[in-house]
């Protein structure tokens, strides 16, 4: 199964993520099919960029979003 979900790329006690479309059987970190975003949780406001046309390509294709995936993408909506 394809998951949209978060890949971790910051460095120790620097958490920075990556939007990424992998299959479900590969590592948290490692091999994924395409980077759709990115997710910096310690800037305040946090910086949430998702491009929302590669999302519901994947999710039309049977990808399935992660909870946490699906609250960044409720984010990036709302702020139009």
């Amino acid at each position: 199964m394809v998951k949209i979900r978060l890949a971790r790329v910051g460095g120790k006690k620097n958490p920075i993520y990556r939007v990424v479309v992998a299959d479900s059987r590969s590592p948290r970190d490692g091999r994924n099919i395409e980077t759709i975003g990115r997710y910096n949780p310690q800037t305040d406001p946090s910086i949430v960029e998702v491009n929302l046309d590669r999302v519901n390509h994947w999710v039309g294709t049977g990808a399935q979003p992660t909870p946490a995936v699906k609250k960044l993408i409720k984010i990036v909506e709302a702020r139009g």
